[in-house]
């Protein structure tokens, strides 16, 4: 059963005491971040766009989860995420990063692009530090087909404390698809470093403006076949008539000769008396 969030508290609840700047201190920066850009942008904007305006359904790519209110370097920073059920509008006006003890809850899906200077750390202690925070589900990307996390795509459950891989289909066209239960979607391997998220209904991607476009190609190329076969129909219309006009001079020219032919024998009979 999907976990789509579908309903949160609307009480208005006052701002959070804010933690001294002291607790913070600056990250590292990824210093491979640009080889995770693009596949984490395609599936953070299908995944963000899949879910706008949806009530009580927070995606998030940016910003920290933050998990001890003690001390507020105890934090983890997903490259993608979602939470189900909390109150949006409370998260956005009032807390500078995802804080547990205020949202009540960890986010339910979290997603990882490999790179070569995080992988260790995606497969291990980031992976522990989800499964503890009891996120519902742990998703890895690797771009590079599996040279990084062992696997191009990986989707893992969290059951009794434990990740628990999600089982994966090879379709026959070298893509591979691992189905999401949490989110009820497909998500895929499409090979050269490409990923979609599928409808698991449809088998189609998620992305509305690839399907629009996707549409627009086909209704005009079933407008073109459609004006080539009304070419082809006046076409053969206008043969059958040009056939039918000199199918029906030539009767005529038959019909003439025989006329001529009957006149002239008529009037050889006149002259020999018959």
């Amino acid at each position: 059963m999907a976990m789509i969030g579908a309903t949160t508290a609307t009480r208005r609840r006052p701002a959070p005491e804010r933690l001294p700047d002291i607790f913070y201190e600056d990250p590292e920066p990824v210093e491979d971040g640009m080889l995770q850009w693009e596949p984490l942008r395609d599936i953070s904007n299908l995944l963000s766009r899949y879910y706008k305006g949806r009530p009580g359904v927070f995606p998030s790519g940016g910003g920290f989860i933050m998990y001890n209110r003690a001390n507020g370097n105890d934090r983890v920073a997903p490259d993608f995420y979602i939470a189900f059920d909390v109150d949006l509008d409370y998260i956005r006006e009032h807390l500078p990063n995802f804080w547990i003890w205020e949202t009540g809850k960890a986010p339910d899906f979290a997603l990882e692009v490999a790179s070569p200077s995080t992988a260790a750390n995606d497969l291990g202690p980031k992976r522990d530090l989800y499964a503890r925070l009891g996120i519902t589900e742990y998703w890895r990307l690797d771009h590079t087909g599996g040279k990084l996390y062992g696997d191009a795509l990986v989707g893992e459950r969290l059951i009794d404390g434990e990740y628990v891989a999600y089982p994966r289909q090879d379709r026959g066209d070298g893509a591979v698809v691992v189905h999401s239960d949490l989110l009820d979607l497909d998500f895929c391997w499409l090979g050269d470093g490409v990923f979609d998220v599928l409808d698991p209904a449809t088998g189609q991607t998620i992305d509305g403006e690839a399907r629009a476009d996707a549409a627009r190609l086909a209704a005009e190329a079933n407008a073109r076949i459609a004006q080539e076969h009304a070419r082809a129909e006046a076409e053969r219309a206008r043969v059958a008539d040009e056939r039918a006009i000199a199918a029906e001079a030539e009767a005529e020219r038959e019909r003439a000769e025989n006329r001529a032919m009957r006149a002239e024998i008529e009037r050889w009979r006149q002259e020999r008396g018959d």
